[in-house]
């Protein structure tokens, strides 16, 4: 088991803890993440990306990390009494273990001496109806708690294009009678008039939805039991400490934040089969893709 004293590591070391990769892969970030962490000792990045594992996966702290990974100068052990350049397949690996840990943050890719990267196009009406088909595969199959509350996420995203905060409010009593239409009140960015409206729910998200509230149940019975549709899958802490430091644990099922609802979003691109390709790094712009094409397809 690693150490630090470094929080942007130890956060790094969660986000890892969370993010679904193969055994090689996992190697990889692995690599990438002693080496962050012996750059840091040897304090050559920037002092904010100690603290905080957005600033370490910044450009700015990202340029000079890769500069020293490939020189060979952040190798936790000699070759032959050296510390050599690393391989350009060692090179590979590492940037696009970075950009995978910045897309797992809702972060663009970087190109770090690697060549260009392609820039994603946002998804357009047939990349969201390939969605809905994977959506619907998933379905037909076992799937962990977290899928199945994600799948109903996505379902429910492409009937109604609402914003996270919009998901994050929705209650049970929000539903209607067998999940066929959802109540969504509207929030305008930047304020406004809150406009309520009912959705009618497409068949792939009435299914989902069912799948999601038998889930829903067996974690309402470790909490003490909330409307809200989406709950909280882990043990979790409320972020106040009190005067000894000490911060009150969360059980699971408590309501899910707007945070932890775009974070199960970006873990769940990377994690489950088939939506890298399909969801842009963020829930908004997977929104403005629906709401565009809602528009597009209105009478």
């Amino acid at each position: 088991m690693q150490t630090t004293t470094f929080p942007s590591v130890r956060a790094l070391d969660q986000l890892l803890d969370d993010l679904g990769a193969g055994a090689a892969r996992r190697r990889q970030l692995h690599m990438v993440r002693g080496e962050l962490d012996r750059a840091l000792e040897r304090g050559a990045l920037p002092i904010g990306a100690r603290r905080s594992l957005q600033r370490l996966l910044e450009e700015e702290a990202l340029g000079p990390y890769v500069r020293l990974g490939e020189s060979g100068a952040l190798r936790h052990r000699r070759v032959e009494g050296k510390f050599p350049p690393t391989s350009e397949a060692t090179n590979k690996a590492r940037r696009e273990c970075i950009n995978l840990l910045r897309e797992a943050l809702g972060m663009s890719a970087l190109r770090l001496g690697g060549g260009e990267i392609p820039l994603q196009p946002a998804p357009e009406a047939a990349t969201l109806s390939a969605l809905a088909r994977q959506l619907d595969q998933y379905l037909t199959g076992p799937m962990s708690p977290a899928q199945t509350r994600l799948t109903a996420v996505l379902a429910l995203e492409l009937d109604t294009a609402a914003r996270s905060g919009e998901l994050v409010e929705l209650r049970t009593t929000d539903l209607g009678e067998n999940n066929a239409a959802v109540y969504v009140e509207r929030r305008p960015q930047g304020g406004g008039t809150v406009e309520g409206e009912w959705v009618e729910t497409s068949a792939l998200t009435r299914a989902a939805l069912d799948r999601w509230l038998d889930v829903r149940k067996d974690f309402l019975q470790r909490a003490h039991g909330t409307s809200k549709l989406w709950v909280s899958l882990w043990m979790n802490h409320d972020g106040v400490l009190d005067d000894d430091g000490h911060t009150t644990i969360r059980p699971p099922g408590m309501p899910l934040e707007e945070n932890g609802l775009v974070t199960s979003y970006r873990v769940g691109r990377l994690r489950y089969d088939g939506l890298r390709q399909l969801l842009p790094l963020k829930l908004e712009a997977l929104r403005r893709a629906v709401d565009a094409e809602r528009r597009r397809t209105a009478p």
